[in-house]
């Protein structure tokens, strides 16, 4: 888990669940990154691109946000993550798609230039 979120980012979501909050974080890390993400069947980068899709899809932009990040580190490409998005745009409607585009790009250090941004409304 260290390797794919980063060390310090692990301890930032162990402290910020609290004392209320760690019995869940600790099913999180035990059973969701000590057991499922430790399965043979999908390679890191390819279990990411799944999680993208799945937070993206189900609108939860924090955690595609964490898990943009995880995918970074486990050698996913921008097209990559692109075409996930692209895929859940398709599928899922386009508004599930907007913010996370803007997350990735955020991620994977394409942040959009104001000054190309929207046209003013007249």
């Amino acid at each position: 888990m260290d390797t794919t979120f980063g060390e310090a980012d692990v301890a930032q979501r162990m402290a910020a669940s609290g004392e209320f909050g760690a019995p869940l974080q600790h099913v999180i890390n035990a059973y969701v990154y000590g057991d499922i993400w430790e399965r043979s069947g999908l390679s890191d980068d390819i279990r990411s691109l799944v999680m993208l899709g799945i937070t993206a899809a189900s609108n939860k932009p924090a955690e595609f946000r964490v898990h943009a990040k995880g995918a970074l580190a486990n050698g996913c490409t921008k097209a990559q993550v692109q075409d996930v998005l692209l895929l859940v745009a398709m599928y899922c409607g386009v508004p599930a798609a907007i913010e996370t585009n803007r997350i990735a790009a955020e991620i994977f250090g394409e942040t959009p230039d104001a000054a190309h941004g929207p046209a003013a409304k007249p």
